[in-house]
């Protein structure tokens, strides 16, 4: 089998993942995160009445037309209050939010006004509707506010707040199981025998499968052999609707998982066209979708951001799971680039532009946490200091 594009592979992928068909009743205080499983309406008019945007005194523009009206100050009206009908030639001190009194057509800020006794003295002309926001015109009843698919932001959870929903449905969360394979791998705070290393991969996957809202079902360090990586995966997918592993996806001796998703299931593609990250697999062990990620540090990370992230977001029912580039000025050469698709860290510097951590290699885990965001390089593309290249912020795939 021939290596596949980025594109391919994403296709592939996307095509595999059948969203959540289960869902499920959250409190909106709760709910931040959670991918919506049904389009939200709004049952009332938002702002609810005519209200005033400004602390000042509401009037009648008729009043008004001298530029220096001396009006009686007949009520004073807070958020919350309902005032009087306003009779002609008085004013009512009105705070933001409060609604509007029948009668007066506008709102005068404080600041174009003094008191004198019992009186305002309105030193301004003011237009019909000025500081006033109308009832509804931010939503109307019966209009939809949220629609499904959408991955809920802290500010669409006070959008459905804002028009009542105490409650929202959501699909429930992806469980996904994890292990790492290698029998050179040790926990931190473990002794470190000659010739092991820490297992970071398991850290930077697990927060990035909690970032994204999953369930996240951890079998720990499996071994080297044949039996033990058959073992793990048939409990994973028992327990699991994706499977996610580091490492053992090449071909040596020592590297089973490959073999063992084809023993236990089916693998569907398992040779990308990227770099970081070239051997990374797709396929399904049981009813369980499963992602074989590299095991070099940064390899894992750019791919599971690049392939498992929109995965993950389609099979939790979101409809949009494209991250956004942007388009900004290299600041770097790269003369020299690869036949893959690179995904190279990168930095935003004070000027606006685009540095380049010196060492892109796929263990260097430290040009990870430095970088903004990847630039996204074509195959065999070069650039030169000044060209415009397609940044993808940590920010958003992160988020």
């Amino acid at each position: 089998m021939g290596m596949l594009t980025v594109d391919e592979a994403r296709a592939a992928l996307l095509a595999g993942a059948t969203p959540l068909a289960e869902t499920e009743s959250v409190a909106t205080l709760a709910a931040t995160g959670r991918v919506l499983a049904a389009d939200q309406f709004s049952t009332v008019e938002v702002p609810p009445l005519d209200n005033t945007s400004m602390d000042g005194y509401a009037v009648r523009v008729a009043d008004c037309a001298s530029g220096e009206a001396r009006l009686a100050i007949a009520q004073r009206i807070a958020a919350g209050t309902i005032g009087a009908p306003l009779a002609p030639g008085t004013a009512a001190r009105i705070f933001t939010g409060a609604p509007l009194p029948p009668g007066a057509d506008a709102v005068v800020m404080q600041e174009m006004c003094g008191v004198e006794g019992d009186q305002v003295v309105v030193r301004h002309k003011p237009r019909t509707g000025e500081w006033i926001r109308r009832a509804g015109e931010d939503i109307r009843a019966g209009s939809r506010i949220l629609a499904r698919g959408a991955r809920l932001t802290p500010q669409a959870c006070g959008l459905a707040a804002s028009v009542g929903l105490a409650q929202l449905p959501v699909y429930r969360r992806l469980r996904v199981a994890v292990f790492f394979t290698g029998n050179e791998l040790v926990m931190p705070g473990e002794p470190l025998p000659q010739g092991a290393i820490y297992n970071s991969n398991r850290f930077t996957i697990t927060g990035i499968l909690q970032r994204l809202g999953c369930e996240v079902v951890d079998l720990g360090i499996v071994p080297d052999s044949p039996d033990a990586t058959r073992e793990a995966f048939r409990r994973a997918a028992a327990l699991a609707d994706l499977i996610v592993t580091s490492g053992g996806m090449s071909v040596g001796e020592e590297d089973h998982v490959k073999s063992a998703v084809e023993a236990e299931g089916r693998l569907e593609m398992w040779k990308i066209a990227v770099k970081p990250g070239k051997p990374l697999a797709f396929g399904r062990v049981g009813g369980a979708a499963f992602i074989g990620l590299p095991g070099n540090p940064v390899s894992l990370f750019v791919t599971a951001l690049v392939f498992v992230r929109p995965f993950i977001l389609r099979a939790q029912g979101v409809a949009d799971v494209e991250p956004q580039t942007l388009p900004l000025r290299a600041d770097f050469d790269w003369p020299k680039p690869d036949a893959r698709r690179e995904f190279l860290r990168v930095k935003l510097n004070a000027g606006g532009g685009l540095d380049l951590y010196p060492n892109q290699g796929s263990a260097v885990l430290t040009s990870a946490v430095w970088a903004d965001g990847f630039v996204d390089n074509p195959e065999r593309h070069p650039i030169a200091r000044g060209d415009t290249v397609q940044f993808l912020p940590l920010a958003a795939l992160l988020g």
